[in-house]
């Protein structure tokens, strides 16, 4: 019998996993090794300049709106504070182990055995070993920083230069009058760019690929997540399993799709002068659905227009030379640090070699279940290996599934069905993102397809009514509140006031 659950992380799929799992009176224990809450924002990993790419109606948990006072699109801090404040609300303080690291994690005999080093006030690491009935992971992709090896980093190093991830990089001070180089052109780095020019003594983005950048408000008029946050945007993309409305539109509507799209292409490359700039990405602006959607970053673009930033496109570093980078289109640039926002590599290094085998195949994807379960791996489940535009939407519907199959309420398929799924899925991924989904963790744009899925094999999604208003309108979190107490009822368990 299930009773105790250890939870790796307490960012977003931790929280709402450890929510969900407590209200249905689980023993739960969150192990976090950063000191506070929040995951990728947590004080220790905001870079300078990061906000959220959602705006705060959209970017919430369902049962807990962020605060009317918030601007539209809140800062890192700020979403900080909203995850403490839920933790405090819900009461989960006292479950979560904050400056804990989980170093091993084992299984027999239907228990894991996991092994911390937890981090004391005076400096010392203590290791212990508990045992727990499950363990679900949710230290999300986010969590190991992948950073270039540069041909000459240890000399550069060694001569005071810095390299570092965007998400290592926290004082913003550091860069004063320094020439910084900041890799990559996705949001982290371009938001670092940005927030580092009246610091740096130069500040350079060297871009191997332009990318489609949204603006926040487009045409300066309408909020973008009118246009990526219904259920008719996601449609205009193909899921691996459609429905009625995306066969429409990949069938006879596929003109009509294509006009959408290229009208929303047009109107965003003349609002931000994309050609003008020679800025202008060599794909189209369908190709946001292969995880390289990105939102505008403050006046980026004003200031490269006044030549307080510089990009140089197309290119990267081959090597360091001293205080010089030199490019791979032969420019020799100034550098002092080098900012990496080259993306994240997905580990459990916590885990044994021959139990990952069992989770990932040849090439690392993940092969979980509904991105949750590893199949053939008892007692083991995954929460935030499902990131998309709005990831704790995703996260808290898997948080919700994994409940209801852990209380016997979702049937699995058949091993050899498990396996089809994902193979279909990986296949799926593959092809759309051009080999660029993150090891089958990332599924932009897709939330509300995957959010359906997860619900209707729980026999518990929302009204035909409410989910045809989220086809034009917003959708919002809130819509999603109920389930959570309909699930405690199915169990008949005590509801929250």
């Amino acid at each position: 019998m299930i009773k105790n659950i250890c939870i790796i992380g307490a960012g977003f799929s931790g929280i709402s996993t450890a929510r969900t799992l407590k209200a249905l009176n689980y023993g739960i224990t969150v192990y976090e090794k950063e000191p506070d809450v929040g995951g990728v924002w947590a004080a220790s990993r905001r870079y300078p300049g990061v906000n959220t790419q959602d705006s705060k109606s959209t970017y919430a948990l369902p049962d807990y709106p962020m605060p009317d006072d918030y601007p539209e699109w809140p800062s890192g801090q700020q979403v900080q504070e909203y995850l403490q404040n839920y933790v405090d609300l819900r009461g989960l303080t006292e479950n979560i182990q904050l400056n804990t690291e989980v170093i091993k994690a084992t299984f027999d005999q239907n228990q894991w055995a996991i092994t911390t080093a937890a981090s004391q006030a005076d400096g010392n690491i203590q290791e212990s070993t508990e045992l727990f009935d499950y363990l679900i992971i949710g230290n999300g992709v986010y969590s190991v920083p992948s950073i270039p090896q540069f041909p000459g980093a240890d000399e550069f190093v060694a001569a005071g230069g810095i390299i570092c991830h965007t998400s290592e990089f926290i004082d913003k001070k550091q860069a004063k009058d320094k020439h910084v180089l900041v890799v990559g052109y996705g949001k982290s780095s371009c938001d670092v760019a940005n927030e580092l020019t009246d610091t740096a003594s130069s500040t350079t983005v060297v871009a191997r690929q332009l990318i489609w950048k949204v603006p926040k408000m487009v045409g300066n008029v309408i909020n973008n997540k009118h246009f990526f946050a219904t259920r008719l945007s996601e449609a205009l993309f193909p899921y691996v399993h459609p429905n009625g409305v995306d066969r429409f539109f990949q069938g006879i509507g596929n003109p009509l799709r294509k006009f959408i799209l290229r009208s929303l292409q047009f109107v965003i490359e003349k609002q931000m002068k994309f050609k003008e700039l020679d800025l202008y990405p060599n794909t189209t602006f369908e190709a946001i659905a292969r995880s390289t959607i990105s939102q505008v970053s403050g006046d980026f673009y004003k200031k490269f227009v006044a030549g307080e930033l510089k990009i140089k496109k197309n290119t990267q570093i081959v090597q360091l030379n001293g205080n010089q980078a030199e490019l791979a289109n032969g420019e020799v640039l100034p550098a002092d640090i080098i900012i990496c926002g080259t993306g994240w590599r997905q580990e459990c290094s916590f885990l044994d070699d021959q139990l990952m085998q069992k989770i990932v195949d040849e090439q690392g994807n993940f092969r979980l279940y509904r991105a949750i379960l590893p199949v053939g791996v008892p007692r083991l489940a995954f929460n935030g290996y499902n990131s998309s535009l709005y990831t704790q939407m995703n996260c808290h519907a898997a948080s919700l599934w994994l409940a209801d199959y852990l209380n016997d309420g979702v049937k699995l398929p058949t091993t050899e069905q498990q396996n089809h799924s994902i193979d279909e899925r990986l296949a799926w991924l593959e092809a759309r993102t051009e080999g660029k989904h993150s090891k089958g963790t990332s599924m932009i744009p897709f939330t509300l397809h995957y959010v359906d899925d997860l619900l209707n094999d729980m026999g518990m999604n929302l009204t035909a009514f409410t989910r045809f208003k989220q086809w034009f309108g917003v959708v919002k979190p809130s819509d999603y509140a109920k389930i959570l107490p309909d699930l405690q009822e199915k169990y008949k368990l005590k509801t929250d006031k």
